[in-house]
């Protein structure tokens, strides 16, 4: 049985958590505090609309800082002011297209925005634990699933930027008592992101809007997986590091890293009447990786964590969330009730 968060490790804990407005920062804020976490958020406001942050009310189980990690003397302030034992560091420019229309945001932001945290995070006498999340995305480009030790890669700047994360959070020099993990998701999948240039969040804005999906790249094979099951590793990943650097992955099973236009099906079936997508290759795209798998083989292993929700599960979560959003439904009671019920699958 794969484990879950000890809610006798969260309970009365200072958490910060960097990106908390976004899409896994505000899962990731409403678990910890239901777990009894004292929580602190710093990030940018919220850059769609709608938003889960806004929708789940996450302002109101945190305390709550709109800064930026590019900024350091803020940073220091917030861990200085907070006192927090873990960091978890979300806070990025999170999107491979957005990245080539500004890579300089993007590499600021990933790059430095992590050796940031990583400094304030050494200056801060109360902090024990930080988790730095990247990407699968950080691998060099290849078929194989990507173990935690295959090379680096990076070929558009929101892949070579949290590469480079990586390999700060492999260097940085840290004072004795702070353990520092980076941790590697894959595309991660749920109620409540609204991203650009994504498939499930474009899927789920075309079904509200009437309109019909359009997919650019139906061949790509990426590794999908729900919200809350990355998130139960970085968790883990925060219970169990010690006054060291260690990197997991946090992946689906094999079953889950299906083709775009797999997913695309699977997710029009369940939606039903009146779902369709239709192709719309681009002609001059910028680069994006063809195939994505990642091995969390070392997590099975040492920390005891495996997914809890299948493919299917995973987008039957999803299309329940968003169809709950489309009729007005309490988004936070509702995002709550699904944390609580992700404990009973297995």
């Amino acid at each position: 049985m794969s484990r879950l968060p000890a809610p006798e490790f969260w309970r009365g804990q200072h958490v910060l958590v960097t990106g908390h407005t976004g899409f896994k920062g505000g899962w990731l804020s409403l678990w910890l505090s239901k777990l009894g976490a004292e929580v602190a958020g710093y990030a940018l406001a919220p850059d769609t609309v709608p938003d889960f942050f806004s929708l789940c009310g996450v302002e109101g189980v945190l305390r709550h800082q709109i800064a930026d990690v590019r900024a350091l003397d803020a940073l220091r302030g917030a861990v200085a002011s907070f006192r927090p034992r873990v960091i978890f560091h979300l806070a990025a420019q999170p999107l491979v297209r957005a990245s080539y229309a500004r890579p300089m945001e993007t590499y600021e932001t990933n790059i430095m925005g992590t050796a940031n945290i990583l400094c304030a995070a050494n200056e801060g006498a109360s902090v024990e634990r930080v988790v730095i999340i990247t990407s699968d995305k950080v691998y060099a480009e290849s078929d194989e699933a990507h173990g935690e030790s295959a090379p680096l890669g990076g070929k558009d700047p929101y892949s070579a930027s949290k590469a480079c994360a990586e390999l700060v959070a492999a260097s940085y020099p840290l004072r004795a008592g702070l353990g520092v993990a980076s941790v590697r998701a894959g595309n991660v999948i749920g109620g409540g992101d609204w991203a650009a240039d994504r498939l499930v969040p474009d899927f789920f804005r075309a079904m509200l809007t009437g309109e019909r999906l359009r997919v650019r790249n139906p061949r790509a094979i990426r590794p999908w997986q729900h919200v809350l099951d990355p998130l139960c590793g970085y968790m883990l990943a925060a219970e169990d590091v010690g006054v060291e650097r260690v990197s997991w992955n946090f992946g689906p099973d094999d079953e889950a890293a299906v083709t775009v236009g797999a997913l695309a099906e699977k997710l029009c079936a369940l939606w039903g009447a009146g779902a369709a997508y239709e192709l719309a290759p681009q002609a001059e795209a910028p680069h994006e990786a063809p195939v994505l798998r990642l091995s969390s083989a070392k997590a099975r292993a040492e920390l005891g964590w495996a997914p809890r929700l299948g493919l299917d599960e995973a987008l039957r979560e999803s299309v329940e969330w968003y169809r709950a959003f489309g009729s007005g439904a309490d988004m936070k009671a509702f995002s709550t009730a699904q944390i609580e019920a992700y404990g009973s699958h297995e």
